[in-house]
């Protein structure tokens, strides 16, 4: 009976009240703390191995469908952080829709989810930084800057070699963005404030001296002849929208502030939907013109925009523009390390994760303790994992939590009909038997099924050839999962405690 225990709305809502973390960021935070997100490794760093590997400049339209896949799931997270406010994300709806253990998987997948997107981030800056000092004479060694592991994607799957190296840059990355997040959710916005008009502004200029500079004859052909696996084609489109796919998470880590936002009811979906909206827009547009200045076979690497922005042949502007990358990249960062921090908090005050990772800072009042283990965690994953098994760990813990949150949606609506919902997703849906089934929520399963699954076909054809280290990598993690929750969260879980 435990592992279907859930907490009922009252208990998190009153728990809301109670947790001690200050209640500072409104609907502007909210929406530049998602655009903070959101425009980071999804523009400068995904999309030149989107092009390269899979999708050439039919990347446009992976964006498209990563975005509506993200679309019809943020409204249901509206609905969801507009009723219950509370920290954790889609880990705390799923505790009360659907039990605990369910709230356990996806939480230790959120973790996952977190952890590897800070990697990958970290990674992408390693390269803008050192393409940076490469400008001003100064060399950064490939031992400094080169993951442990390297990804070669071919016709016949994914080849892994390993180089000695480790990229120190983007472990130090990651401990720099740590020591900032440990200083308080206020400085932290304040620093992503700024941060995020830095790199909107920096990226209106790439776009408007990269319209010049576009050669139409790099975007033919718009969707290149299939090579073998998903190496172009419209297997590579699709493919390359599940890469994509973690380009859009920042509208989720909009919904962990639930606890820290003045008036969530009402300005956590326009936190959630504004960010997702705006850039959509600015990931198509940046795409078009990464894809018409540089051939599409050529942007394989971490710093895309800056290999884009040397063939533009501004050496001021080009160095302008990595400068913003990196402090776009930083940012990303920022709000990824918050959002995993909160959702560890929720699961530490539920005694599902030690108390570490719940108790606050004296004077900052942040999970200190909790956040620099988990920013040791994720910048050794930083040094020693390449971009492109970051990028698929993320975006299968990334489809599995978004569908969670669609059947939470659906699951309370037959549940609890008379739930004050101050937002509420579009449509309607229809009952089979008790159950409501919403269209949007269904839709949005779907679109995220459609995500993942080429994600986990190329995991499972890799291992098949000869290479199954990230199969095995995600069957361990999914394992040791389950050794934490039956052998500590669950003897020790506050809800199986509490009276009845």
């Amino acid at each position: 009976m435990q592992l279907l225990a859930r907490k009922s709305v009252t208990t998190l809502q009153v728990e809301a009240g109670q947790q001690g973390l200050r209640r500072t960021l409104g609907p502007l935070n909210l929406v530049l703390l998602g655009i903070g997100c959101i425009l980071g490794a999804g523009i400068y760093v995904l999309p030149g191995t989107a092009a390269a590997h899979f999708a050439g400049p039919a990347v446009m339209l992976s964006f498209v469908i990563a975005g509506a896949a993200c679309a019809l799931t943020a409204l249901c997270y509206a609905e969801l952080a507009s009723t219950i406010p509370v920290a954790g994300s889609a880990y705390t709806y799923c505790y009360a829709a659907m039990g605990e253990v369910f709230a356990w998987s996806i939480g230790w997948l959120l973790i996952l989810e977190y952890g590897m997107a800070a990697a990958m981030l970290a990674v992408g800056f390693s390269g803008y930084f050192a393409s940076l000092l490469h400008d001003f004479g100064v060399t950064v060694p490939a031992t400094l800057a080169t993951p442990w592991i390297q990804a070669i994607p071919t016709g016949d799957g994914t080849i892994f070699n390993f180089t000695g190296s480790v990229n120190l840059i983007a472990a130090l990355a990651i401990a720099v963005i740590t020591v900032v997040l440990t200083l308080g959710i206020a400085a932290s916005a304040a620093v992503n404030n700024v941060l995020v008009a830095i790199k909107i502004a920096v990226l209106m200029g790439f776009i408007a001296i990269g319209i010049d500079a576009v050669d139409p004859a790099n975007w033919q052909p718009f969707i290149p002849p299939n090579e073998g696996g998903f190496v172009y084609g419209w297997q590579g489109v699709m493919r390359a929208a599940s890469i994509l796919f973690f380009a859009y998470l920042g509208f989720e880590t909009v919904s962990t502030a639930a606890a820290e936002a003045r008036n969530p009811s009402r300005d956590l979906p326009i936190g959630i939907l504004g960010s997702l909206i705006a850039c959509t827009a600015i990931y198509i547009v940046v795409a078009a013109v990464l894809t018409g200045v540089v051939p599409y076979r050529e942007l394989g690497a971490p710093d895309p925009i800056a290999i884009a922005v040397d063939r533009m042949r501004h050496p001021g502007f080009a160095i302008l523009v990595k400068i913003g990358a990196l402090m776009g990249l930083s940012s990303v960062l920022l709000v990824n390390a918050y959002g995993q921090s909160r959702v560890t908090f929720a699961m530490s005050r539920d005694g599902l994760l030690p108390p570490l990772f719940s108790l606050l800072h004296e004077r900052f009042k942040t999970p200190h303790l909790g956040t620099i283990l988990l920013g040791v965690i994720a910048a050794l994953a930083a040094a020693l994992l390449p971009l492109s098994l970051l990028g698929d760990l993320v975006s299968v813990g990334i489809g599995l939590a978004f569908m969670v949150v669609c059947l939470s949606v659906m699951w309370l609506r037959t549940t609890q009909p008379d739930l004050v919902r101050p937002f509420r997703v579009p449509l309607g849906g229809f009952y089979i038997g008790r159950f409501w089934v919403g269209f949007v929520p269904v839709g949005a399963m779907l679109m995220c099924l459609v995500m993942i699954v080429p994600v986990i076909i190329d995991l499972i054809r890799q291992a098949i050839l000869g290479h199954p280290a990230p199969l095995i990598f995600l069957a361990g993690y999914a394992l040791s999962g389950a050794v934490v929750y039956f052998g500590y969260a669950m003897p020790r879980s506050k809800l199986a405690m509490a009276p009845a």
